[in-house]
């Protein structure tokens, strides 16, 4: 490395030791000895940062590598259980992300979630099941104002293939702090399709697939299932040992 080089990192090192980073992640963020911080950082006061001067930072505990582990493991299991859908599976997984997240008002189809896998979901089942004319596809954003429209905007149009010439204009939204803290970063968008007869046609697949429960005998096994009993006090967590 230069002269140039390593007097760029000595002033990083001064400007992170006096934002209160120890030396140890100084040294890890520059990729250099924990000697060399030392002595590039030894003029700067250091002013520990909030959450130094607290317990230190621990890894997670054995309840939590547990919690992470059945996670881990169940997500596994879900994916072994669905496997690959086939085209009809598909065409019914679709139906019933429509019915719990779509518009039902006739005149367009209106899918609204943050969600970007549900969108992109939404999106390809859309495309496969239906004559779709592209240019009738419209997008629009919901996000939270400072966060970044321009990125935000470009990520929902990479992930849908819709252009952002068919985008309308954005709703940005005042966060409240006494509701929520956390924000989606790429806010919520609804994908629009305005087509009468496509948006019937998908009704029609959401009904069928309301209704083949009753045939099905889903609906009377549910009615006829074994009842838990009541036990006396608090509920326990999912997936809580007995």
């Amino acid at each position: 490395m230069g002269y140039r080089g390593k007097v760029m990192q000595q002033n990083e090192a001064h400007r992170l030791r006096a934002k209160g980073l120890t030396m140890n992640e100084i040294a890890e963020t520059l990729g250099v000895s924990k000697s060399s911080v030392s002595l590039w950082t030894r003029d700067v006061p250091f002013q520990p940062t909030l959450g130094q001067l607290g317990a230190r930072r621990r890894g997670p505990n054995a309840l939590q590598r547990r919690k992470q582990t059945e996670i881990d493991d169940l997500r596994r299991e879900g994916i072994a259980r669905i496997g690959r859908l086939r085209r009809k599976d598909f065409l019914a997984t679709g139906a019933a992300l429509y019915a719990g997240e779509g518009a039902k008002t006739d005149g367009q189809v209106i899918f609204a979630n943050s969600d970007p896998r549900m969108v992109a979901f939404f999106c390809a089942w859309l495309r496969t099941f239906f004559d779709v004319e592209e240019a009738r596809l419209r997008i629009r954003l919901y996000l939270h104002e400072g966060l970044d429209l321009d990125r935000a905007s470009a990520f929902w149009s990479n992930l849908t293939g819709i252009p952002r010439s068919q985008f309308h204009k954005p709703y940005r939204a005042v966060a409240d702090s006494s509701i929520r803290a956390t924000k989606h970063e790429y806010g919520c968008v609804s994908v629009r399709y305005g087509c009468s007869r496509t948006h019937r046609a998908v009704m029609g697949l959401v009904d069928a697939l309301l209704a083949s429960a009753s045939h099905s005998g889903v609906a009377q096994s549910a009615e006829q299932g074994p009842v838990k009993p009541k036990v006396a006090g608090p509920s326990p967590a999912p997936g809580a040992l007995p």
